[in-house]
């Protein structure tokens, strides 16, 4: 064999077969290289409720502090805390996890009506979704 630079004397095998010039994933056949807005759409759901948890127990911390600060350090006190941290989080996660319901369904149902992927839908889905969470008279 001429011409070969053998890796070792057990492995004869030209190094240039090893160069790798494509992707290192193998995608399905007919699969985009990037995410669709219906595989982020779990992605931005779960962030959502999860960031509202997070913002809600937060907040029912400073609210339960500040509504018992008159109150001993006691276990009444923490129960009203702890209850005050829970209810408020879960306020949070599932408004914020409703916004990104909606506007994720927004989305994919405009991609798929217009049958193009482009800022337009995301301007669109964001209008449709801020218009009808305000129209229930929420603030």
């Amino acid at each position: 064999v001429t011409g070969m630079n053998p890796l070792s004397p057990y492995l004869n095998l030209d190094p240039r077969y090893l160069v790798q010039d494509t992707d290192e994933f193998i995608l399905p056949t007919g699969a985009n290289k990037t995410r669709g807005r219906f595989e982020l759409a779990f992605f931005t759901i779960g962030g959502c409720c999860m960031t509202g948890a997070a913002f809600g127990a937060l907040n029912g911390l400073r609210l339960g502090l500040k509504e018992t600060q008159n109150m001993a350090w006691s276990k009444p006190r923490n129960v009203q805390i702890l209850n005050m941290v829970t209810r408020q989080g879960a306020l949070w996660a599932n408004t914020l996890g409703s916004l990104a319901l909606l506007y994720s369904a927004f989305g994919v149902i405009i991609e798929k009506t217009r049958g193009a992927e482009d800022d337009l839908n995301t301007i669109a889905a964001g209008t449709l979704t801020g218009m009808l969470y305000k129209s229930t008279g929420r603030v």
